[in-house]
């Protein structure tokens, strides 16, 4: 580098260190700011010789993490001290003991915590993202900051992705989404998990993201109006009231839209609230809530709401800490506009998250939702014996949950994530009570353990001392503490009968001539079609396998030399029909490529996602059924790049010219004559499409059909629906995918 350069690149570092300064949430004292500079000096000394992908300076990096830390996220001088140092430990000769040394305990304490975890062995059981995702929730236990400052970490690195290799980017997005947008979510981090999200589908879907903000861009000046002319009617009414607030306009994100688009299985323009008006008023705490409906009151006497979309979360906040008013309202024009209603400490909570939830939580002796929800996350970890991508499939459903809120007996208030079942409400109580429970009701009527909570309802617990968890349990319930309990229990029960089991299997095997040792274990598990010595040991203690079972083993075990050859036999892929299919299918079409090489393997399209030639794909090594072939957007895909990258195969479809293809369309419009026609028309008339099946009903004026197509490839089947588009009479086609 030129001196030139160097010269900028300290100048640029003293801009941002007093960026730093300036735009931290937290009032900073002299002893703070005094931290943060000695942070500060010891980072950019450390990393003076790293450069990242991009040739900045590495220590850019750190000092973006502890702007976000600082501003968006809101923490104080030891958090921001933190941030400056997280890479230290990891990447620089500096060791905690140093760090200790210079600073204190706590700084020291958080840059452990955030020091990346030692890398897991690459056993294709077990997800790395997951088991270290569950590591690093483990740090929760001493200091919720590691977290915090881990998500502003992921933050700055997808803002300052796109030098690295794409599928790099697609790895490190898709984490994203699968955890830590819904984990910023959860500690109430709205502004941040926006950024994720939005960041997260740039690079998972690139084209659908810049097909969306282009929308967005190209429709802006009209929304723009559209919101003027709103606020405009509503702040004349707000300033007669004498009401001090501000008016903000804020268009939807366009992951929300995309998410929208795709549930309601809509176009761009189909999305209606594709933005919301902000009302932020100024009150001091007694009149928050009287000043909040005053403004409902004023919204209402100019635009009907929807009573079925109100959502009042000042009488009960969400367990995020998150307060509003959500009011949807017909505007103008005949649109739907949500306008949310906002105390300036209401609107601080929203965008601060955890941060201002606590620097107003002063004097407060009432447990917030959020220390509630952080105790039960340390509760679950310390008892999950679980492995961890099913840890973390549970632990995503309460992430994201909307919440229902419930009453006890005696008429307190409890939140729970929609879908919870009365069964659910019990282990919330304490798991102990939800482990006794006997039986459960729900205003005052008995009801199944299984019974879906709908908010408002008064629920009762039944419990008896001999009652025990079955293993239907587990089907009974939706939240991670429930299942994580009931687990538990269940392994204790059957490590006891699996001891017993055990010694039961050792004596009637000496019956039959049989030492019980590790090679007649697995043989015998391998007999019985199970998965571990466990189940094994299990069954036998509970009876399922007979002693006439256990002699079928012995007599097949003294004639081993013929069972060997029976199994080289069975184990020969010429034997199974089907796998010659699929071979001689394969050489035949070459179909799909995979990898650099374009090596051409087996494969098994998978039933989730259905793709077809045309389709842009992946592949996906399983454990049991070799490679299964996925769609870009498959609604697993997210999952299993951010758990399973090391397992994903670039793929793509070289020749399809001679394979036939499935595809079922869902069309509706209006019923009018000779539709029926003019559509069987349009699909013979198409070459190199086959009808397979159709089914047409028609009702009040409404058409309805499924048609399913035999097409060669996706270029066909695109050109088939834009042709029964323009039909006269057809208002949506759309693409099934069939599990």
């Amino acid at each position: 580098m030129t001196e030139i350069d160097l010269e900028e690149e300290k100048k640029a570092l003293a801009r941002e260190y007093k960026e730093l300064l300036r735009i931290s949430y937290q009032k900073l004292s002299v002893d703070d700011k005094k931290l943060i500079r000695k942070a500060f000096d010891v980072a950019v000394d450390a990393h003076k010789d790293q450069r990242r992908k991009s040739g900045e300076a590495y220590i850019f990096h750190p000092i973006g993490v502890a702007k976000i830390v600082a501003s968006e996220i809101g923490l104080g001088a030891t958090g921001i001290a933190a941030a400056l140092l997280h890479d230290v430990v990891e990447d620089t000769p500096i060791t905690v003991e140093d760090l200790e040394k210079l600073f204190n305990p706590k700084i020291a304490h958080l840059v452990e915590g955030l020091t990346k975890i030692s890398q897991v062995k690459k056993d294709m059981n077990i997800s790395m993202q997951a088991e270290n995702f569950r590591k690093m929730l483990l740090t929760l236990n001493d200091d919720v900051r590691v977290i915090l400052i881990k998500i502003a970490d992921r933050l700055h690195n997808m803002q300052t992705m796109d030098s690295m290799p794409d599928y790099k980017q697609v790895k490190i997005a898709s984490e994203t989404l699968y955890i830590y947008a819904p984990l910023a979510h959860r500690l109430g981090l709205y502004n941040i998990k926006t950024k994720l999200e939005d960041l997260g589908l740039k690079y998972t879907e690139p084209d659908v993201y810049n097909d969306i903000v282009s929308k967005i861009k190209e429709t802006k000046e009209e929304q723009d109006a559209y919101i003027k002319l709103v606020s405009d009617v509503l702040k004349k009414s707000l300033d007669e009231e004498g009401v001090d607030y501000i008016i903000k306009g804020r268009p939807k994100s366009v992951y929300s839209i995309r998410r929208k688009m795709a549930a309601q299985n809509v176009s761009f323009d189909e999305v209606f609230d594709k933005f919301a008006l902000r009302i932020i008023y100024k009150s001091n705490l007694h009149d928050e809530k009287f000043v909040a409906w005053k403004i409902y009151s004023i919204v209402t006497d100019h635009y009907r709401p929807s009573p079925s979309r109100l959502r009042d979360w000042i009488s009960s906040p969400k367990s995020t800490g998150y307060e509003a008013l959500h009011i949807t309202v017909m505007g103008p024009k005949g649109r739907w506009v949500e306008i949310q209603v906002r105390s300036e400490r209401m609107d601080e909570i929203a965008e601060k998250g955890y941060a201002a939830h606590y620097k107003y939580k002063q004097g407060a002796t009432e447990e917030s939702g959020l220390d509630v929800w952080l105790n039960l996350l340390k509760e679950a970890l310390e008892n999950s014996e679980t492995n961890a991508v099913d840890f973390v499939e549970d632990f995503k459903m309460n992430l994201y949950a909307k919440e229902i809120f419930v009453f006890t007996p005696k008429g307190e208030i409890k939140s729970l994530p929609k879908g919870a079942t009365s069964l659910d409400f019990a282990f919330s109580i304490h798991s102990e009570i939800g482990v006794k429970t006997r039986g459960t009701r729900v205003n005052g009527k008995l009801v199944p353990l299984n019974y879906e909570l709908k908010s408002g309802d008064q629920i009762e617990v039944i419990t008896s001392p001999n009652q025990k968890p079955t293993i239907n349990w587990l089907d009974y319930v939706t939240t991670s503490r429930a299942k994580n309990k009931i687990r538990n229990v269940l392994n204790e029960n059957t490590k006891k009968i699996a001891e017993e089991g055990r010694e039961l299997l050792t004596r009637k095997l000496k019956h039959l001539k049989i030492t019980l040792n590790e090679g007649v274990i697995n043989e015998l598990v391998s007999f019985f079609k199970l998965k571990t010595s466990l189940d094994l040991f299990y069954r036998v203690g509970i009876g399922s396998i007979e002693n006439q079972q256990l002699k079928d083993f012995a007599a097949q075990k003294s004639n081993t030399l013929i069972n060997f050859f029976k199994n080289k036999i069975k184990r020969s892929p010429t034997s199974n029909p089907d796998e010659i299919n699929k071979q001689e299918l394969s050489s035949n079409y070459n179909l799909l490529v995979f990898g650099k090489e374009q090596d051409r393997l087996d494969y098994k399209l998978s039933t989730c996602c259905n793709p077809i030639p045309g389709d842009e794909v992946f592949g996906f090594v399983t454990i049991n059924e070799g490679i299964k072939v996925h769609k870009r957007d498959c609604p697993n895909a997210i999952s299993m790049q951010s758990n399973y990258a090391y397992r994903i195969m670039p793929a793509k479809w070289i020749d399809s010219t001679q394979q036939e293809f499935k595809a079922i369309l869902n069309i509706t419009g209006m019923d009018t004559l000779g539709l029926t026609n003019e559509l069987t028309k349009v699909i013979s008339n198409q070459m190199h499409v086959n009808i397979q099946s159709i089914s047409l009903s028609g009702e009040a004026g409404i058409f309805k059909g499924q048609v399913t197509v035999i097409v060669q490839n996706n270029t066909i089947l695109k050109k088939l629906i834009d042709n029964i588009k323009k039909i006269d009479g057809v208002d949506k086609i759309t693409r099934v995918y069939k599990n």
